[in-house]
């Protein structure tokens, strides 16, 4: 596959996964279907070398760091989602799910 698919694989992945946990009540939460889908987005993100991590960490920090900053809420630190999500991000947390602050690169 080509690199660019797999980023692109793994960042769509990352994009959705945020959006169905952006505040959603523990009681809608499929804990199953979002068991597989950090031990997926896990699995790619390791499969990627850490010099073209490098190049999207930022962004991955702050999509990744909003959906921990939405299921925390619902399951608490200690959650073993959580400690998936942390083993992908690298650099500080949004300050919250709503942190949508940062302009794109097009708005430029």
């Amino acid at each position: 596959m080509h690199l660019y698919l797999e980023i692109y694989e793994f960042a769509a992945s990352a994009g959705a996964f945020e959006g169905y946990v952006y505040r959603r009540p523990e009681a809608e939460i499929d804990f199953k279907a979002l068991s597989n889908w950090v031990d997926n987005l896990l699995d790619a993100y390791r499969h990627l070398t850490p010099d073209v991590r490098n190049e999207f960490q930022s962004a991955c920090d702050r999509t990744l760091g909003r959906a921990l900053k939405s299921l925390v809420l619902e399951l608490g630190q200690e959650h073993e989602v959580i400690g998936k999500l942390k083993k992908m991000i690298e650099g500080e947390l949004p300050d919250s799910a709503d942190d949508f602050e940062k302009t794109k690169w097009f708005q430029k």
